[in-house]
């Protein structure tokens, strides 16, 4: 396989489609090595419009979204290269390690550990150096950490906890995956006050719940 021309082909035919046009985000994609983070099973599926499995897949949320959900996540949240961003469900550690290209800091949580080691070495190997990956429960967050600037949870979840919500600083941009199948809903919650958050809910996909994160009695919105 001709890897660049893979990488470009999906830039150019799967995420510049899904209305992802800013150069930063596009650069970003292009610089950091996608096919390093699927696993050696699946490296073929590196460039290619769908959700890939990660071992030991205990849990449906063990998954990488598709690359063109990753990359309309991260334009919309509109990274600064000053945001201190917090993961929930680092995975391999690619959204992390995008995150980290855009950004000053990033705290990702991941419930598996087989999963948080491999993603430690993932970000390694492609220099990353400004993310530590925490294993762990993410639904509280990390608010000895916080506050934060963005939040992502790489994930769906039925309702968004509001112990994250809490985490985000006055003006920090929340982005997760809200909703049961078939329907679902990319949201972005702003803080705009102490206790006021305005939502929005630009576009549909559909992806696997979060681990952990399965019970809508749990969360409050």
């Amino acid at each position: 396989m001709n890897t660049e021309l893979a990488r470009f082909n999906m830039i150019e035919q799967q995420i510049r489609p899904w209305d992802v046009l800013d150069p930063l985000v596009l650069g970003t994609l292009s610089a950091v090595p996608r096919e390093r983070f699927c696993p050696l099973a699946y490296q073929a599926l590196a460039f290619v419009d769908t959700e890939i499995p990660l071992p030991p897949r205990q849990h449906p949320s063990q998954i990488m979204l598709a690359p063109r959900v990753e990359a309309r996540l991260l334009q919309d949240l509109q990274p600064r290269p000053t945001d201190e961003v917090l993961e929930v469900g680092t995975g391999s550690g690619y959204m992390a390690a995008l995150l980290g290209r855009l950004t000053h800091r990033v705290i990702s949580i991941e419930m598996e550990p087989q999963l948080a080691a491999q993603a430690r070495e993932n970000l390694a190997a492609a220099g990353i150096e400004n993310v530590a990956v925490r294993e762990g429960d993410g639904l509280g967050g990390a608010p000895d950490r916080g506050p934060f600037d963005i939040i992502v949870l790489s994930g769906s979840v039925a309702q968004i906890p509001q112990a994250l919500l809490a985490q985000l600083k006055i003006g920090g941009r929340l982005a997760t995956i809200v909703g049961a199948e078939p329907m679902m809903r990319a949201t972005f919650v702003v803080r705009t006050g102490e206790n006021h958050y305005s939502t929005m809910q630009p576009w549909d996909t559909v992806t696997a719940r979060l681990k952990g994160f399965d019970e809508a009695t749990r969360f409050s919105f």
